[in-house]
């Protein structure tokens, strides 16, 4: 299960900008290309963050389309999921989005 260990990256990276105030939320962009399951962070976060400032903070994650780019046919399209293969039944194609993992915001006090 590597959400936990990327859950652990981005509570470690929270809690060091928070600089010792208490974190209350945590928003999350994820490609849906990075393989992560929403629900595992978010039972990881809850763990992870047991006696740190976000101790008991609410994790968001928003789940963003990955695109793709088909060199046969030269089409651009959303995907969702791991299967890469374009409509036009090429499997020749290049990921442009869909890997990302991002913190937008923090709310803290």
């Amino acid at each position: 299960m590597h959400e936990l260990a990327i859950t652990q990256s981005v509570v470690d990276a929270v809690c060091q900008h928070a600089a010792g105030r208490h974190v209350h939320s945590v928003q999350l962009e994820v490609g849906a290309l990075c393989a992560v399951i929403p629900d595992s962070m978010r039972f990881c976060f809850d763990v992870v963050t047991e006696g740190t400032v976000a101790d008991g903070a609410r994790l968001d994650v928003d789940v963003r389309p990955g695109s793709v780019h088909c060199r046969s046919c030269e089409t651009d399209y959303n995907v969702f999921d791991l299967v890469l293969r374009c409509r036009c039944g090429s499997t020749d194609v290049e990921v442009t989005a869909g890997r990302e993992l991002r913190i937008l915001s923090m709310e803290v006090s």
